[in-house]
C-alpha cells in the first residue's frame, strides 16, 4: 500500500495567486513562503495585477524567500498581449494603459505600445488596459478615444478591488468601469481570472494539461472562477478577500474543490480520517449540496455553522 499523499501530491504543478496568497504588499502572508518551498512541485505565479514586470515580481518573491525567475511570473499583461497579438498584424500599434508590465508584454509579443503621455489614442489598432497605481483619468479617457474610433479594446483583468498591506483599494475592473460608462460597452476581450486564457497560458507554459494542476486562490469571483472555466482544480485559501461564509454561499461556477486556512494545506493529506483539510472538504460539500438540493433555510443555516465551528477549530490550533 501507499502511504498518505499531500494535496500537492495530487497535482503535477500549481498556479498559484499572489495578491491575498503569497504576499499582502510587501509582506509574506503567513505559512505561504514555508508551504510552496515544501510542495515539491513546479509553481508558476500567476497574477491579475498587471502593474508589475514578470522581472519585478520575481525579485519581490525572491526578497520574500521563494526560488523563483521571470519565467516563473505569469501576468494578466501576458495573457492581454497574447490576446491582442492573435488579433492584430505584427508590429501593430497598441496603446498600453497600466504600469510597466503592459508596455514590457506588448513589447514580448512583437507589438509597438503607445502610451497615453503620446495623446495618440485614436492611431492604435488596439487598447490593452491593465491596473497601475499612476493610472490617471486622462489615461482612462485615451482609453476611451481610442475605442470609440474602432480599437479592438482589450483588459487585462476586471478585478474590482486589490487587496493591499493597507487595506482594498479599487482594482482595474473599477477602472475598466468608467471607460465602460464613456463608449457603451463592455471590453471586447478579458485576459485575467475570471477568464480562461491566464490560466491556459500557465497550463502552456508548464506543458503539463490543465486538469493535472491545481490553482490557488483567494477569490471566488476570479482565481476559483478561472479555474472551473479553465478546467483546473482549485484550492481557497481564506488568507485574502473572500472567507468561508462567502464560499459556502458560491453558486457552482464559483466553487473551489478544496477550502483551507492557508497554504499549509497544501502539505497535507486531504483523505485522512480526522485530518483538518478532509473535515472541512466534507463541511462545505455538505452545505453546496444542500443548495443545490433546494434544502430548507433551517437545514442549510445548521450545516453553514457546522463548517464555521470546524473552520474555528482548525484556526484556533
Amino acid at each position: 500500500m501507499s502511504g498518505p499523499q499531500t494535496l500537492a501530491a495530487r497535482y503535477a504543478a500549481i498556479v498559484c495567486d499572489l495578491d491575498g496568497v503569497v504576499y499582502r504588499g510587501p509582506t509574506a502572508v503567513p505559512h505561504a513562503i514555508e508551504a510552496l518551498t515544501s510542495s515539491n512541485l513546479p509553481v508558476i505565479y500567476a497574477t491579475n495585477n498587471a502593474s508589475r514586470t514578470p522581472e519585478d515580481v520575481a525579485a519581490h518573491l525572491r526578497d520574500l524567500g521563494l526560488d523563483c525567475e521571470p519565467g516563473d511570473v505569469a501576468t494578466s499583461s501576458q495573457a492581454g498581449a497574447r490576446l491582442v497579438a492573435d488579433n492584430v498584424p505584427p508590429s501593430s500599434r497598441v496603446l498600453a494603459v497600466g504600469g510597466p508590465g503592459v508596455s514590457a508584454a506588448l513589447v514580448q509579443v512583437g507589438l509597438v505600445p503607445v502610451v497615453p503621455a503620446d495623446g495618440l489614442g485614436h492611431d492604435v489598432v488596439a487598447a490593452l488596459q491593465g491596473y497601475g497605481a499612476g493610472v490617471t483619468a486622462s489615461d482612462l479617457a485615451e482609453v476611451a478615444y481610442a475605442v470609440q474610433a474602432g480599437a479592438t479594446w482589450v483588459a487585462t483583468n476586471t478585478d474590482a478591488t486589490l487587496p493591499t498591506d493597507r487595506g482594498v483599494a479599487p482594482g482595474n475592473g473599477s477602472l475598466i468601469g468608467a471607460v465602460q460608462r464613456a463608449v457603451g460597452h463592455a471590453p471586447d476581450m478579458v485576459a485575467g481570472k475570471p477568464s480562461a486564457p491566464l490560466y491556459l497560458m500557465c497550463a502552456d507554459r508548464l506543458a503539463i494539461p490543465a486538469e493535472r494542476v491545481l490553482a490557488v486562490g483567494d477569490r471566488l469571483d476570479t482565481d476559483i472562477e478561472g479555474a472551473v472555466a479553465a478546467g483546473m482544480d482549485s484550492l481557497l485559501v481564506l488568507t485574502g478577500v473572500d472567507d468561508l461564509a462567502a464560499c459556502l454561499e458560491a453558486p457552482p461556477h464559483r466553487r473551489p474543490t478544496w477550502v483551507a486556512p492557508d497554504l499549509r494545506a497544501l502539505n497535507v493529506d486531504p483523505d485522512a480520517e480526522g485530518d483538518w483539510l478532509h473535515a472541512l472538504s466534507r463541511a462545505v460539500v455538505a452545505v453546496h449540496r444542500a443548495r443545490d438540493a433546494g434544502s430548507p433555510a433551517s437545514d442549510i443555516a445548521a450545516l453553514s455553522e457546522s463548517a464555521e465551528s470546524v473552520l474555528a477549530a482548525v484556526r484556533f490550533r
